[in-house]
């Protein structure tokens, strides 16, 4: 029998897997950020993170102010609001308020003196492309995911247009529209733009749907095709949703070599007067995703899913479909108790085949929060695995240690994708924050 792991053997083991996991590179495989390119879309600064729908939702539960007030403020004064209501008048111990404090935190800069105005001028500084860089670098960030709807019509003009790419920055094609509101505004629209669509799905239709697919794959690169989908979505079925599925989205897929990625669970506008902030959580049905990967072996999915009363059932579909990869802990999951807990359920189901983290990030800065965060959750349980593997007499080598890291923070998602490139192995020694230069 192997004796006792030494209590000097795993403090030596987790400064290993806590130096691996705090070193090791990220792709971050989904976020709302955009390429600097894309100017006043890429949102950044305090005023952006305290008017982050998150504590939005949050900062109603203290203001005694109408719902149309707020809305009719400038964002800046929305910003004194909520940093008033939930960081003055309140501690600010919420998971949305700490990640603010973190990334000031990590910025360099005092948050003990509470001087909204001062954290105004620091980042007045900066010009986005070097803050851009600077946030992806003390972040430990390499690669971030976009998501990138055609039916924007701000962002769109932006593909048309054309302009020179961050390489950093990858594309994700977002097609909410397309497949929840077909009738309503998608084929309207698809239309408009010069493809020969009817809201009846007939074969010709789908052939549009299909070109139209393939030129936005092609005109941003697409890593993988993506949708939310509400809790009552259900597969096989007669709406337009699963039908374009099956005759247009997923051979589309099948033939550029992609991912579908759905991320269930959103129940859209409870509350309407919260705006963005008002969207809620429902509990999805597994089966109509294990059906639909058991009815298309030959496509591979992503799914993250909302609520936290499907995660298990969501492991044990992993278990069984090769074709299904999990990733992140999205939106309401997003907090550091279920952080650990599905990080925790999912290694102990499916072991290393998984992406556990995604930032989801809205606001540029927000990357230097969710990944501080995460992090330590992720050395936290990768420290007890091991140390249970120890106990059995294997003990990991720092080269295999440093291998699993890689394969959480975006080396099993690129493996999954088909994709095998070619990645850094530790971030860069620490440095001093950048002097800001003039922002534009």
């Amino acid at each position: 029998m192997t004796p006792p792991v030494s209590s000097k053997r795993q403090g030596e083991l987790a400064a290993r897997v806590e130096k691996a996991v705090l070193t090791t590179p990220v792709y971050d495989i989904h976020t709302h950020l955009y390429d600097p390119a894309f100017g006043e879309l890429l949102l950044w600064g305090i005023d952006d993170l305290l008017v982050y729908h998150y504590l939005v939702a949050e900062a109603f539960r203290q203001f005694d102010l109408p719902y149309d007030k707020f809305w009719a403020m400038s964002k800046q004064e929305q910003a004194n609001a909520i940093w008033n209501a939930l960081f003055i008048e309140h501690s600010p111990i919420s998971e949305a308020c700490r990640g603010v404090l973190t990334t000031l935190n990590r910025l360099g800069l005092d948050v003990k003196k509470r001087d909204l105005p001062a954290l105004r001028k620091w980042f007045a500084k900066w010009k986005v492309a070097d803050y851009t860089t600077h946030c992806m670098e003390v972040a430990g960030v390499q690669r971030i995911c976009m998501t990138n709807s055609p039916f924007d019509d701000v962002e769109r003009v932006v593909w048309e247009r054309g302009f020179n790419r961050d390489e950093r920055f990858t594309a994700a094609l977002r097609i909410d529209p397309l497949l929840l509101s077909w009738h309503d505004s998608a084929a309207p629209r698809l239309r408009d733009w010069g493809y020969d669509v009817t809201p009846q799905l007939s074969e010709k239709t789908v052939s549009e749907v299909r070109r139209f697919l393939a030129d936005w794959t092609r005109r941003i690169n697409a890593q993988y095709l993506m949708v939310s989908l509400p809790p009552d979505f259900r597969y096989p079925g007669d709406q337009a949703c699963p039908r374009l599925m099956e005759t247009a989205v997923l051979p589309h897929c099948r033939e550029f070599g992609l991912p579908f990625a759905m991320m269930p669970g959103v129940k859209r506008g409870v509350n309407p007067q919260l705006k963005l902030a008002g969207d809620g959580v429902g509990h999805c049905d597994t089966a109509t995703y294990e059906n639909l990967i058991a009815a298309h072996p030959d496509n591979k999915f992503l799914i993250t899913a909302l609520a936290r009363e499907n995660q298990y059932s969501l492991c044990v579909a992993a278990r069984k479909f090769r074709n299904l990869h999990l990733f992140g802990c999205w939106w309401f999951t997003n907090i550091p108790s279920l952080i650990e807990e599905m990080t925790r359920m999912r290694l102990e189901l499916i072991g290393l085949s998984v992406t556990p983290q995604h930032s989801d990030a809205r606001v540029l800065d927000q990357i230097l929060y969710k990944w501080e965060h995460s992090r330590r959750i992720i050395a936290r349980v990768l420290v007890e695995k091991y140390a249970d593997l120890a106990a059995t007499g294997w003990e990991p080598t720092n080269t295999e240690i440093q291998r699993d890291v890689q394969d959480l923070f975006g080396g099993a998602f690129d493996r999954f994708c088909g994709r095998h490139q070619a990645r850094a192995t530790q971030l860069p020694s620490a440095r001093p924050a950048k002097k800001p230069g003039r922002r534009k």
